[in-house]
């Protein structure tokens, strides 16, 4: 595939541009959100003064990250329907 605004090849093709873009956001964004989860996880049981035993406190935070990603995936679905 050429380049529209010159004369060199562009890496790839749009049929894979989903897949090249996934790779290099999920690589920088994964560790990142990750941080931040556990972060706010671990501030929200202490502000609750709850003491878990480490399964549950693996479970529970799974079960939490499951929940945020669910509503951050609504919320842009959403965001992206109103436009």
């Amino acid at each position: 595939m050429k380049n529209p605004f010159g004369d060199q090849q562009v890496p790839g093709d749009y049929r894979n541009l989903k897949e090249r873009m996934y790779k290099k956001v999920s690589a920088d964004v994964d560790e990142q959100i990750r941080h931040i989860l556990v972060t706010a996880y671990e501030k929200a049981l202490n502000e609750e003064n709850v003491i878990l035993a480490r399964p549950e406190r693996k479970r529970l935070l799974s079960q939490i990250t499951k929940m945020v990603m669910e509503d951050m995936l609504k919320k842009l679905d959403d965001s992206s329907n109103s436009r």
